[in-house]
């Protein structure tokens, strides 16, 4: 059966990073935890599919929310080396989470939760969970179930975010059709900025076509907004619906 920790303090280890410049950079456990309420999630590798596909990106998306419900860091810990976390972190754009390779297992052996995956090829990995760390002490664990495959129930974002607040309300999901150099583009980008909104960006010409535009949209023009896949329109549409949310 594995362990859970909750009430004990997280093992205490050095991790050996990369940073942007090329530099070795060693990071401990007190430095990521001390003094600070700390949500981490553990996975099997960097850009295997469940983990690539939804466990980062959920975290990734709800981090605004973490953070406003008094999460100060989102952790991501994966046994694979620094090279393959720092490309990973890249790939996934999660700029709001910081990837930590536990190259040499040492933190996920101290959690108990060192599995071996050697029937993949994977060797010693880790089990998939997640847990709220304050101050160095284990909070909650949610641990996925011992079952064949690769499990994902209860280690995902938002059934981390439910624990800590249920109340919670998951940001909106915004998807902006743009073309390069579109001034109404630009103002519409600034006005979802100044409104704290993060959005996706998909440029017509590059990440789609016209067609595409005009089959989703029913419009040839831009911008066009989506809010939680409904169409919104235009610019004016869109100062329009961002001035009934914020009339004052």
């Amino acid at each position: 059966m594995l362990p859970n920790r909750e009430g004990q303090r997280v093992p205490s280890v050095t991790f050996h990073t990369r940073t942007s410049s090329n530099e070795w950079k060693d990071i401990t456990t007190d430095e990521l935890f001390s003094g600070k309420t700390v949500v981490v999630f553990s996975l099997p590798g960097a850009f295997t599919p469940t983990c690539s596909s939804t466990h980062v990106p959920g975290y990734n998306d709800l981090a605004k929310v973490f953070k406003a419900n008094g999460v100060d860091d989102i952790v991501c810990i994966s046994v694979n080396d620094t090279f393959v976390m720092n490309e990973w972190a890249k790939e996934q754009k999660a700029e709001n989470i910081t990837l930590i390779p536990d190259g040499n297992g040492e933190f996920t052996e101290g959690m108990g939760l060192l599995v071996d995956k050697t029937s993949l090829g994977f060797g010693k990995r880790s089990w998939r969970y997640s847990m709220l760390v304050k101050d160095g002490v284990i909070d909650k664990m949610f641990i996925e179930p011992e079952e064949p495959g690769d499990p994902f129930q209860v280690s995902d974002a938002d059934t981390m975010l439910k624990y800590i607040n249920s109340e919670a309300q998951p940001p909106k999901l915004i998807s902006l059709f743009s073309k390069v150099g579109c001034p109404f583009c630009a103002r519409t980008k600034t006005l979802l900025t100044e409104h704290g909104l993060d959005y996706e960006e998909i440029v017509v010409g590059r990440d789609t076509s016209v067609r595409t535009l005009k089959a989703v949209t029913g419009s040839g023009t831009v911008p066009q907004v989506f809010v939680d896949g409904k169409l919104v329109g235009d610019s004016e549409a869109t100062a329009a619906y961002l001035g009934a949310l914020s009339p004052n």
